[in-house]
C-alpha cells in the first residue's frame, strides 16, 4: 500500500469527519503512525498495513480532539461530550496497540522467533560429520556457546 492509497482508504473509513480534516492531516497522521510502528510506506504485509492504518486513525482522532478542546460551552450546548468521546476512542486504540505489541512482538521487531535470542548453548552431544561416529567423550569436544548458521 502506498501513501496515496492509504490516504484514500483513510478518507473512506473516517467518512463524515473528512469535512473537519485537510489533506495535510492525513499525511501527518500517516507520518506519525510510521514513527509509532517503525515501518514506512509502501507496505505489502497485511499486519503492517493494519497497524499503520489503526495508528493513523488514532492520530486523526487526536487532531479532531485537539480542535474540539478549544470549543466553548454555551448554556445547554455542550461540546464536552464530543471531546470525551474522542478521548475514549484514542485511549481504546492506544490500549489495543499496546496489547498487539506485546502479543505480536516478533512482527513489530521484524524478526523471526528463532532469531530473537542472542546465544545458543548446545547439549554437548557431538558426532563426526563425515563418519557419524560419536565424539561426545573425546577430550577435544567443546560445547558450543555461540550461535552459528547450523544452530
Amino acid at each position: 500500500m502506498t501513501l496515496e492509497e492509504m490516504v484514500a482508504q483513510l478518507k473512506q473509513e473516517v467518512k463524515g469527519l473528512t469535512s473537519s480534516l485537510v489533506d495535510d492531516d492525513y499525511e501527518n497522521a500517516i507520518s506519525a503512525s510510521e514513527r509509532d510502528t517503525g515501518w514506512s510506506l509502501p507496505q505489502t504485509t497485511a499486519f503492517n498495513i493494519k497497524w499503520l492504518m489503526e495508528r493513523a486513525k488514532r492520530h486523526l482522532f487526536f487532531f479532531l480532539m485537539s480542535e474540539s478542546a478549544s470549543k466553548f460551552k454555551f448554556k445547554n450546548i455542550n461540546l464536552q461530550n464530543r471531546f470525551e468521546h474522542y478521548r475514549l476512542i484514542i485511549k481504546d486504540m492506544d490500549d489495543r496497540f499496546k496489547e498487539s505489541q506485546e502479543e505480536f512482538a516478533f512482527e513489530f521487531a521484524g524478526v523471526s522467533a528463532t532469531k530473537i535470542a542472542g546465544s545458543v548453548i548446545g547439549a554437548g552431544f557431538q558426532t563426526d560429520p563425515l563418519t557419524g561416529k560419536d565424539t561426545t567423550y573425546d577430550s577435544t569436544n567443546k560445547v558450543l556457546i555461540y550461535p552459528n548458521g547450523n544452530s
